[in-house]
């Protein structure tokens, strides 16, 4: 069961500690939010993971919940993830393991307070998070994905991308930042590029943090009145929200032609924010192998909270890839989706 607690009680002086660390600085900012969320939606049938119901929330942006998570709750379930996440980079150090997870999303999704909740008591010589500002006139001028080749993780190293080459296949083609032969070719690149990546040991995971527009609408609001967040709100952000059906469909091209067995996208709902922070966590750590996991801790993520891209955007993930990205839907074709 996704929402019960781990066999874990935090002290008062760690709660305490938590409120006033200024790395906790957000998650004490939401508690201001608390409450009912705007785009809840009950399910009719929570148990049937397989209906076209659980579809339709992850491709319309309904929200399952009409709570936000408790902060008892949260940090409940938090600090033994932590806890996990610690012991997964030690299994990644000791075995040379090779570690890639990229973060993506629409503007204000939340993908920068989830690395911070990743990152928070990893060991920062073993893991890194990339954040590119936007290329360089030199960088412009190279292959599109050599800079972020430079990022990649050796041997016993996780890196964790806040965003990645996969502006192409979002910003740049909704905004017009590049060429259609550019975004065309970018489709059927990526899956190649991945899957050699993937062949050389990295393990690649994709998570896509999916926000509805009334929760960005207030999340945009929040942060053009907090002059400490001001600098997250680019006039490029408030030109993507008049143009979400447009990012609407260049997404779901992405996930269509971007999808892979070897290379997966997940989607997290992320109008809870810590709700998505502990689900995206338990997810990750689910799917690696490292030793000593405690089950009573990593065990399934809320199916209603994430799933994959194959599970609800009938996505067909391709094992291996030749010259092409053949037999996959074409933009235009993906006109119709409103997901």
């Amino acid at each position: 069961m996704a929402e019960s607690t781990p066999k874990y009680q935090s002290t008062t002086s760690e709660r305490a500690h938590g409120f006033f660390n200024t790395k906790w600085g957000d998650a004490f900012e939401d508690s201001m939010t608390r409450g009912k969320l705007r785009n809840y939606r009950a399910p009719e049938d929570r148990e049937n993971l397989d209906s076209e119901e659980r579809r339709e929330f992850f491709r319309e942006g309904a929200y399952p919940y009409q709570r936000k998570i408790s902060l008892d709750a949260y940090y409940e379930h938090k600090f033994p993830l932590q806890i996990e996440l610690v012991k997964m980079q030690n299994w990644v150090r000791d075995t040379g393991e090779k570690v890639l997870l990229l973060f993506e999303g629409r503007d204000a999704a939340g993908k920068g307070g989830t690395i911070r909740r990743f990152m928070e008591h990893l060991n920062p010589r073993a893991a890194k998070v990339i954040a590119l500002e936007k290329p360089t006139i030199e960088e412009s001028g190279q292959w599109y994905f050599q800079r972020y080749v430079r990022h990649l993780p050796t041997a016993g190293e996780i890196a964790l991308f806040d965003r990645s080459w996969y502006n192409r296949a979002g910003v740049e083609k909704v905004m017009g930042f590049c060429t259609e032969e550019e975004y065309d070719r970018f489709l059927i690149d990526t899956p190649l590029i991945e899957e050699m990546w993937a062949n050389s040991g990295i393990r690649i995971i994709k998570l896509y943090f999916s926000v509805s527009r009334v929760e960005q609408e207030r999340r945009f609001k929040r942060r053009q009145r907090d002059p400490l967040k001001q600098w997250k709100l680019s006039p490029v952000d408030l030109a993507s929200y008049h143009r979400w059906e447009e990012y609407t469909t260049a997404k779901t091209a992405m996930f269509y032609h971007t999808h892979t067995d070897f290379a997966p996208w997940y989607v997290i709902k992320s109008d809870d924010k810590m709700r998505a922070r502990i689900n995206s966590i338990r997810h990750v750590l689910n799917l690696l192998p490292y030793h000593g996991k405690d089950e009573n801790v990593v065990y399934d993520a809320d199916p209603w909270i994430i799933a994959s891209a194959e599970e609800v955007f009938d996505v067909k993930g391709k094992s291996s890839y030749g010259t092409s990205a053949n037999g996959q839907p074409t933009t235009s074709e993906l006109a119709s989706v409103s997901a």
